[in-house]
């Protein structure tokens, strides 16, 4: 008989601040997908803490008092760790471990630790700890002491190397090591990409766990991991896809986030490579969540970062069965209508008059809501690339309608 299996979650609490950047509502929305990293990541939020400051602490994040008032909770709730929202400084971090005796982590730290669950094969896990070995060096002083400081003797007087410098140059040997490393598997997933020939090249790109990978599964009809958390995803999935006859290569790569890790923007730049040699971006939305629009901007600004926010873009706007407003009473005068009243009629208005009719596709990749549309929309914008670059093979490839007509 199998033995059922306890996940034990660890307990902890989050924590974030309210300033003049970032609104008490703004603060509510990170905290709710801190939570949700910390639930990937194998944790239990307790209590979120917050509190309004100008600007953070530079000693210790928080004010004195709050942070007084998050030691005395801990110890009462056996609480195990103290996650804070925004990334801490080296002396931020140091100072905090002083005042709580538990594990400290910021938003970077948790974030890099859901890749490192995550990392599948050997380049994942190398770009993993790349980014790991980079967010490390500077927050070394005093992380490990399995390095006591040299000691003098016959021939080894002087100054000699204390455990804070060995440690340092253990890290920056092992981050050159792992640059060498990605530089070799680079080279090799250039040639791969070579070799695809001229291809029409195809890129799922979003925010993360908006269903890329379930809308991969579903036009390639290929069993790409799929699951309710953050990250699913890490190493990019290539397949070709043939929609009535005409081929083309589709990619599923990560999810962004808000406030990625720069150490990750770095280090998964071959992934990203992906997103920049393709001539066509299938932009996924999750629909259904509701700060949808503030994910679009989060991935609108890392396609910016990394020189492919020029490409023509398809805004495919998923999870529609899931959809809900809100809705306001026939004989209530008081509230007003914001865009969390918007029935899915007046995003469908808003986002074609944004983006025009032709790039903006309103689907359910779950249940293939609206899917003969979303196959129409691909094989024309395909078709459009693939005839610009091979003039002469305008008449292999006729217009959609025209295929279905001739089929039938």
């Amino acid at each position: 008989m199998l033995e059922k299996e306890v996940i034990n979650f660890e307990r902890t609490v989050i924590v974030g601040i309210i300033t003049q950047n970032q609104s008490e509502e703004k603060l509510k929305e990170y905290l709710d997908e801190l939570e949700f990293l910390t639930f990937t990541a194998g944790g239990e939020v307790i209590k979120r803490f917050s509190q309004k400051l100008e600007r953070p602490n530079p000693k210790t994040f928080l004010g004195t008092g709050k942070m007084e008032e998050i030691n005395l909770y801990i110890k009462e709730k056996n609480i195990s760790t103290v996650i804070f929202d925004d990334e801490l400084s080296p002396s931020q971090q140091k100072n905090i471990s002083k005042i709580l005796d538990c594990k400290i982590l910021d938003r970077t730290n948790l974030i890099l630790d859901i890749f490192a669950q995550r990392a599948e094969t050997s380049y994942a896990r190398t770009q993993v700890e790349l980014a790991q070995c980079q967010y490390l060096l500077p927050r070394l002083s005093g992380m490990w002491t399995h390095l006591e400081r040299q000691k003098g003797g016959i021939g080894l007087r002087g100054p000699g190397e204390t455990e804070i410098e060995t440690d340092r140059r253990i890290v920056r040997d092992r981050i050159a090591l792992l640059k060498d490393k990605i530089k070799t598997i680079d080279k090799q997933m250039s040639v791969q990409r070579s070799n695809r020939g001229a291809m029409v090249r195809v890129a799922l790109v979003g925010y993360t766990n908006v269903g890329k990978s379930t809308l991969m599964n579903v036009i390639s009809k290929s069993e790409v991991f799929v699951e309710n958390k953050l990250f699913a995803t890490l190493d990019t999935t290539v397949r070709k896809v043939v929609i009535r006859n005409l081929p083309f290569l589709l990619s599923d790569t990560v999810g962004f986030i808000r406030k990625l890790p720069t150490q990750l923007v770095d280090s998964f730049k071959s992934t990203l490579d992906e997103v920049r040699e393709a001539d066509l971006l299938l932009h996924v939305v999750d629909i259904s969540h509701p700060d949808f629009e503030e994910h679009i901007n989060s991935v609108n600004q890392t396609l910016q970062d990394i020189k492919s926010n020029d490409k023509p873009t398809i805004m495919v706007f998923n999870k529609i069965d899931a959809y809900k407003h809100l809705v306001i009473d026939a004989d209530d005068l008081m509230t007003e209508k914001t865009t969390k009243h918007n029935t899915l009629e007046d995003w469908k208005a808003t986002w074609m008059s944004n983006v025009g009719a032709k790039n903006a596709l309103f689907i359910s990749a779950t249940n293939k809501e609206n899917f003969e549309e979303f196959r129409e929309r691909v094989y024309e914008a395909v078709r459009e690339i693939h005839i610009t670059r091979f003039p002469y093979n305008k008449f292999l490839y006729p217009d959609y309608k025209d295929v279905i007509e001739e089929e039938e």
